[in-house]
Order: structure tokens, then C-alpha cells, then sequence
């Protein structure tokens, strides 16, 4: 996802983290790891069988997923989005719910409402779509930020609060948004707040040429295969109560308190660059952290190294920068910024 970085070298130092991780993480072993690495490599892999030549994608939905993250997909329409996010579900065994996000949307259309009962003659609390182990937000910026903040509790917090009343979500929960891009005609920028809570930002872009004529070829038939016996030949590679116990147990993945220093210098370089006027955010840090560990995990490792920090940070901080106007004037880029202060921040 980005340039390599020097690995931290293996030592009889007992302060490696390679030597330490067994002593320090505790609730993961190299087994625990190996087997998330497998399961995490077979979902990614059912997920391929419906969105062709996208592995790095399907990579960080999972890696997204394993993190306890959520994921925002942002591209153009027509390239594969919504099916992605479904055949995720798919795979998983995952209950899921849909959202078309439309302007005319309303908060309790998200979240939920409470409805006057005439039998009972009381209010009674109906649950909205956001009550599932996998939402899909399709479209999320055609809605207004007043709808598109309905999500921010559950995101966050995992929990809904509607009249005084907190409702918890299921677990595992996970929101994998699509959004077309701003300049599109119908959209709404995310807010800032929005934008920061999901954990990782990528795109699609269009299909290989070898992927899109074999899309092309199966629609030549009378009657093509509709959407619903392509997401029913989906392969179940795990249940959601295993990915649940896999999202505890990648959060004891060991980071050492070098690796800390290293992402709490990385975030400051970005909150203190001239050609910045947002930079990462503490929970932009939590979040890479986070995505380190899944990255390692992933690895079948049991600790994390400056380069996994390397290969998560730009889909973890990129949707998260926001540039000055002089900065957007000259061409810049938040994935640019990112890559330079990834190159001038040392590691210790």
C-alpha cells in the first residue's frame, strides 16, 4: 500500500517484541494467529469468486473487519461497491441489512424510532436497520449530515440511544459505506466527524480488462443470473461468533512502546505539516494502531513491526487529511503528505 520500511531486526534482546509478544500478549497464541491468518485468507479469497482481480481491496475489508473497524468505499457507481460489501456478509454468515441513502432519509429510518402502540397504549421501540452484524450504507453521502450523523453513536460506540433508551448493537458490527465522489451531481460532503470513524478509506476503480469481459460474457445469456443466486453461491468461511473472538483477540497483539512512540510522532508530523489544516486525529492513531495488530495478525505474527505500520497507514489516514487550498492549488495529495511523513518520521 506503501513504500517498504526498514523491518526491526530479530535480537536476543528480551525487549523485541518478537521475543516479548509471547510474555506480553497472553490471550493469543502462535496457533490463535496462524488460524486468523487462514480464515482471514479464505474469506478474502470467496470474496474474489464475485469481485474479480480485487484482492487488495477485499484485503482491507477484511483486515478492516478483523480490526473491529468500519470501511468506506469511495468511488465512482457502477464499479462493484455494493457487491463487495454483500459478498463480505456472504462469506461471513453475517446477518445484514441494507440502506439506500437517499436526501429524503430520516434519522430514525437508521437508527430506529419509537411508535405509539394503540393496542398497549404505549410507545414501543421498533429497531432500525442499523440493528445487524452488517450494514450496508449504500450511497452515504447522497443523505444529508443530519442522517449521516444518526451513525456516529453506533459507530463509535456500538450502541443506539433513542428516547433516553441505549440499545446495543450486535457484535461483531461493521458499516462498510459507499459514497460517490464529491463533485458528483446529488452528494453531500461527509463531515469530519463521520469521515474519522471509519477506520480505513478505499476505492475500487475499474475492473481488469481479463475480469470485465468475463462479466460481459455472463450476461450474454436470455436470462442472466440475478444478485441473489450470485450472493447464494457464496461459501460460508466462518460465522460471525468466530470473527467476534478473532476481533478480541487481535487486539492483544503486541505492540511495544517503540512502535507507540513511532504512530504519536507520525500523527504529530501530520497535525504540525505547513500544507495541513486537519491532521490525524487521537483516533486516527487508535485506528492505525488497531490496523497494524489485524495487518500482523493477518501475517500469522503476534506483534507488530514499523512495517506494518508501512502497509496500513494510507488507506487508515488518508480520507482523514485535509489539505490547505494552497496545497489542493499546486496538485497536492493527502496520499502524497502521508508517504512524505512517513519518509522524513524515523522509527525510534
Amino acid at each position: 500500500m506503501t513504500q517498504d520500511v526498514p523491518s526491526v531486526t530479530a535480537s536476543q534482546d528480551p525487549r523485541h517484541p518478537e521475543n516479548r509478544a509471547s510474555e506480553l500478549g497472553g490471550a493469543l497464541s502462535e496457533t490463535d494467529a496462524r488460524e486468523i491468518a487462514a480464515e482471514a485468507e479464505s474469506v478474502i479469497a470467496e470474496i474474489a469468486t464475485l469481485v474479480e482481480g480485487k484482492d487488495e481491496v477485499a484485503r482491507i475489508a477484511v483486515l478492516v473487519l478483523f480490526a473491529g473497524g468500519h470501511l468506506l468505499i469511495e468511488d465512482i457507481p457502477g464499479v462493484g461497491k455494493t457487491m463487495l460489501a454483500k459478498s463480505l456478509a456472504a462469506a461471513l454468515g453475517a446477518e445484514r441489512h441494507r440502506i439506500q441513502f437517499t436526501p429524503d432519509l430520516l434519522p430514525g429510518d437508521v437508527t430506529g424510532a419509537s411508535v405509539f402502540n394503540q393496542a398497549t397504549a404505549e410507545f414501543e421501540f421498533r429497531p432500525g436497520a442499523v440493528f445487524t452484524q452488517i450494514l450496508l450504507a449504500d450511497e452515504i453521502n447522497r443523505a444529508s449530515p443530519k442522517t449521516q450523523s444518526a451513525l456516529l453513536e453506533a459507530m463509535e460506540e456500538r450502541q443506539v440511544s433513542v428516547d433516553g433508551t441505549t440499545y446495543p448493537l450486535a457484535e461483531p458490527f461493521m458499516v462498510v459505506a459507499t459514497a460517490n465522489p464529491v463533485e458528483m451531481e446529488g452528494t453531500y460532503r461527509l463531515p469530519e466527524a463521520q469521515r474519522d470513524r471509519f477506520l480505513a478509506q478505499t476505492t475500487m476503480g475499474y475492473p481488469v480488462p481479463s475480469a470485465e469481459a468475463r462479466m460481459l460474457a455472463a450476461q450474454a445469456g436470455p436470462v442472466p443470473e440475478g444478485e441473489h443466486d450470485l450472493l447464494a453461491s457464496v461459501t460460508e468461511r466462518t460465522t460471525p461468533e468466530r470473527i467476534a473472538a478473532h476481533v478480541g483477540a487481535v487486539r492483544s497483539v503486541y505492540a511495544s512502546p517503540t512502535i507507540l512512540d513511532y504512530v504519536v510522532r507520525l500523527a504529530a508530523a501530520t497535525r504540525s505539516h505547513p500544507q495541513v489544516t486537519l491532521g490525524a486525529s487521537p483516533r486516527a492513531a487508535v485506528h492505525l494502531v488497531r490496523a497494524a495488530k489485524a495487518n500482523a495478525a493477518l501475517g500469522g505474527r503476534l506483534f507488530v513491526t514499523p512495517q506494518d505500520i508501512a502497509d496500513v497507514i494510507m488507506p487508515v489516514w488518508r480520507h482523514r487529511m485535509h489539505l490547505t487550498p494552497q496545497a489542493l492549488s499546486r496538485g497536492a495529495t493527502a496520499g502524497e503528505l502521508i508517504d512524505q511523513v512517513l519518509r522524513s518520521t524515523p522509527q525510534t
